[in-house]
C-alpha cells in the first residue's frame, strides 16, 4: 500500500509540474519571419499571435497578394517554432510521446 501512496504522490507532483510548464509556455514567445525579415510575427507558447510587424518596403499597393503571402509565411514560421517550443518544454514529461490534447 505504501508503494501505491508513493506512486500517487509522484503522479500528482508530475501533474503539477506539467501544469506549471504549460502556464509558462504562455509567457514565452517565438518570432517567425519572411521576406528576409520584412514581415515578422510573434507567437506565444500557447500559439496565440501577439504581434505582427510589417516594414514599409513590404507594402506595395500593386501587389497585395505578395504581402498576404509574406504575412502567412511569417505566421506559419512562428507557429512551427511555437510547436517546437511546446514539444521541447513538455517533452521532458512525455519522453517524446504524442499525447492528444496535452499540447
Amino acid at each position: 500500500m505504501n508503494n501505491m501512496n508513493q506512486m500517487m504522490k509522484q503522479v500528482k507532483k508530475m501533474q503539477e509540474q506539467m501544469l506549471k510548464a504549460q502556464e509558462e509556455l504562455g509567457t514565452k514567445t517565438v518570432v517567425g519571419t519572411s521576406g528576409g525579415g520584412v514581415v515578422t510575427a510573434e507567437v506565444n507558447g500557447h500559439k496565440k499571435l501577439t504581434s505582427i510587424t510589417i516594414k514599409p518596403e513590404a507594402v506595395d499597393p500593386e501587389d497585395v497578394e505578395m504581402l498576404q503571402d509574406l504575412v502567412m509565411a511569417a505566421v506559419n514560421d512562428a507557429m512551427t517554432k511555437a510547436d517546437e517550443l511546446a514539444n521541447q518544454d513538455m517533452g521532458k514529461f512525455t519522453n517524446g510521446m504524442k499525447i492528444p490534447g496535452l499540447f
